[in-house]
This record gives C-alpha cells, structure tokens and sequence, in this order.
C-alpha cells in the first residue's frame, strides 16, 4: 500500500513518473511504454498522468519516432508539493481527515490536533525535497527493483 491515503493513486504514480524522468540523461526522452513498465502500470494510465504533467509545465513531451517524455532541467529543482498539487490540488492539507465538514480549532473532529501536526509535517516534507534531492535515492531503489 503507497501514500494513497493521503492522496490519490495518480499522484503517487505522478511523482514516481517524474522521479524516474529525474534519473535519465538530462532531457532523454523515454517512451511512455517504457515508463509504464518501469513504474508497473497500465500505458494508457501512465500516458493519461504525464499528458496532465506536460500540461502543467512540469514535464515536457517529444513527438515522433524518437519521442517521448523528459524532465526540462529547468524542472529538477520542483518540489514534490508541486507535483501533488498538480494532480490532486491542496485540498487534502485544509480538510478534515475524516471528511467532517467545518472542522476546525473551535469545533474539532476527534483527531483534528493530531491531525493538523501530522499534516503540517507531511506539507513541509513534501515542499523540502526537490526532485533533484531525490535523484540517488531513486536510482538505489530501482536498482533494488532490477529496473535499471
């Protein structure tokens, strides 16, 4: 099970998709077969998440027979908060955990102080670590996956 309690499948496979571009030759392009099987998942959903990507400026795509998706240089440095966002948006840093509507400090849920440290780590963690902190971290990994 992945982080997708806090927020959505597609953003977990997002900011895999964009940590593997982040371990290619700078703004090799790699097909989107490719990345599908790297990342163990469907093609058509992978094309789905980094067509959203390119359309958010954080990867770029090349058409043609040596086509494919790559990570611009000047997007080494974004952060892994700016790929959640692209994709789910901010919403799961403002709301209640257990979806009380108009939770807050005066009227909380049963965890909403617990809830709102946890969730003020997570967004600094998240906004801290750029793709390029990461870079070595995910090379070892999917080395450890025979990926690479």
């Amino acid at each position: 099970m992945g982080m997708t309690v806090l927020f959505s499948r597609r953003a977990e496979i997002a900011i895999k998709a964009v940590l593997y571009l982040t371990t290619q030759e700078k703004e090799q392009c790699v097909d989107v077969r490719v990345i599908a099987k790297e990342l163990q998942v469907p093609k058509m959903f992978a094309a789905k998440i980094l067509q959203e990507l390119v359309y958010k400026n954080i990867v770029n795509s090349k058409k043609g027979k040596n086509g494919g998706f790559f990570l611009p240089v000047k997007n080494q440095k974004i952060t892994l908060l700016q790929i959640v966002e692209a994709i789910d948006g901010l919403g799961i840093f403002n709301q209640c955990i257990f979806g009380f509507p108009n939770c807050s400090d005066e009227h909380p849920c049963p965890v909403h102080s617990k809830w709102g440290t946890i969730r003020k780590d997570i967004y600094q963690m998240l906004n801290e670590l750029s793709i390029n902190d990461l870079k070595e971290e995910t090379r070892n990994k999917l080395k450890s996956l025979k990926m690479i």
